[in-house]
């Protein structure tokens, strides 16, 4: 396409210093008109181009890293479908789940309440990795602030900091909402037992947690937690460069054994629906939607950052390859031509 050959050229001239600040300029640009268009020209084939074309330049030339920002219940859509994929599991079966980069825990421990409270006869063993031995500690501890507020620094002198600091200051690290902002109060409650400003995750979801620091993108990863009914390996790909990303998600889908579910949102969508053709990933339609849209503060940074995710677009012919964020992984060679054939890539 000549769009992708466009990309090419301005990722070529991104590389060249004085060529870098032109498309500095450019983006800038780029960006006030975007933000003068009026939202039913957005909307339209000419405005959805438009903002494309933004968020390549905002990819192209973002400055790229990691977040520690997390929810409780970040999405619904995507827990839901979590525990859908369960129900012709047999009573008693083991359920094996990894969850990279799993932050501060709260997606570990969002999806062991869901899975718990839908199907407490599964045994349940979830491998939480991150590659922040600091931040692992925090999530293992599964103590939070329930303030929306801090009254306290982190320096690198930490010996006037107390305990409560310290929660305090790892709760708020990166936020700009409050990581309880999702739940219910009943949901707090049922998840939590809470004393005074603290939040302690129950002992009955913390049973079977297993947390490891290591990086996504090693190798060593498959032989250390050994085949996965599961993979959550969300939001944090989409902070490495789309060729660091790609490798790292070719790693991560060997944790999934034959026929097992890789969740994978939160990355470049060119990234993703490549690699899921090539590799004939079957992608889960049921609630795509829903799970697209599920997480606001993604949906709410398209065009303009670079974790931004572009609206739904289902009369695209690639839609449901594009959109999914879940994937069976393992199957055979026929049923991948059939897709291939069915959803050809623009």
């Amino acid at each position: 396409m000549a769009t992708d050959g466009f990309q090419t050229f301005l990722a070529r001239c991104a590389n060249s210093i004085i060529l870098r600040r032109c498309l500095d300029v450019y983006l800038f640009l780029v960006k006030r008109v975007w933000n003068y268009l009026p939202t039913f020209l957005c909307a339209l084939s000419l405005g959805r181009a438009y903002g494309r074309h933004l968020h390549g330049l905002v990819r192209l030339l973002a400055e790229r890293k990691q977040y520690f920002a997390t929810f409780f219940l970040r999405n619904r859509a995507e827990l839901e479908l979590m525990c859908r994929l369960l129900e012709q599991k047999a009573h008693g079966s083991n359920l094996d789940i990894s969850v990279l980069a799993c932050s501060k825990g709260a997606e570990v421990y969002s999806v062991a309440w869901t899975i718990r409270s839908a199907r407490p006869d599964l045994k349940l063993r979830i491998h939480a990795v991150d590659i922040s031995q600091e931040i692992l500690e925090f999530a293992e501890k599964g103590v939070y602030s329930l303030s929306s507020g801090l009254d306290v620094t982190k320096g690198s002198n930490d010996e006037g900091i107390t305990n409560r600091g310290d929660m305090a200051w790892n709760t708020a690290r990166d936020q700009n909402a409050p990581m309880f902002e999702r739940m219910t109060d009943k949901e707090v409650e049922a998840m939590f037992e809470i004393e005074g400003d603290q939040a302690r995750v129950r002992p009955w979801l913390r049973e079977g947690v297993i947390w490891l620091r290591g990086d996504a993108a090693n190798p060593e990863l498959v032989r250390l937690l050994g085949p996965q009914d599961m993979v959550v390996a969300n939001r944090f790909l989409c902070h490495m460069e789309p060729a660091a990303a790609e490798r790292c998600l070719r790693n991560v889908a060997r944790l999934v054994e034959p026929g097992g579910h890789l969740f994978v949102s939160g990355i470049d969508l060119d990234v993703r629906t490549r690699l899921a053709y090539e590799m004939g990933w079957k992608p889960v339609a049921h609630l795509i939607k829903d799970i697209h849209e599920g997480d606001p503060s993604l949906r709410q940074g398209w065009p303009l950052e670079y974790w931004g995710l572009e609206p739904f677009w289902d009369d695209r012919s690639d839609w449901k390859f594009r959109y999914a964020s879940v994937f069976q992984i393992g199957e055979g060679p026929q049923r991948m031509s059939q897709d291939r054939a069915q959803y050809s890539v623009l």
